[in-house]
């Protein structure tokens, strides 16, 4: 059986990869799962590599797991940082250290191109994801996360 190994997605790997965001998306609270929506956006940034990347956890042309990077602008670091999103790895093959993978890969490629912060949301009640986020060094923030939907009429 061939090994898995980590590699930059492709947009041939959309089915996979929205078929991966369905599944994180039923279990966040915050998010519903649209797979035209989740299509659209994993679309905008394969085929705009200057706005991140995916990468994926790919054995034979399965898609285990995949890591989505944003690129922004900090002006409190004062240069280029990533916003960490969409950290799954397929049901079946959990508990292998997929995911570990998936996040020290991403770490190395953020240090590598000289990023100078990650951040990322995850859901308060998942104790395990903060568990393995803080395992990998990620610290509480003493931000509070906002939110304000454009799609959405506004408020009076």
């Amino acid at each position: 059986m061939e090994e898995a190994h980590i590699e930059q997605a492709t947009i041939e790997d959309l089915p996979q990869l929205t078929d991966l965001l369905f599944d994180l998306f039923t279990q966040e609270a915050d998010f519903t799962p649209d797979r035209s929506k989740q299509m659209r956006g994993l679309r905008l940034i394969l085929e705009q590599p200057n706005r991140g990347r995916i990468f994926v956890l790919r054995q034979g042309h399965e898609i285990l797991g995949m890591i989505n990077l944003l690129f922004t602008i900090s002006t409190a670091e004062g240069g280029f940082v990533v916003l960490l999103e969409d950290v799954i790895v397929h049901r079946e093959h959990r508990g292998h250290g997929y995911g570990g993978m998936l996040l020290r890969h991403a770490i190395d490629y953020a240090r590598s191109k000289d990023f100078l912060r990650i951040t990322l949301l995850t859901d308060r009640i998942d104790r395990e994801g903060l568990k393995f986020f803080k395992a990998h060094g990620f610290v509480e923030s003493a931000m509070v996360p906002l939110r304000l939907l454009l799609s959405l009429p506004a408020a009076v």
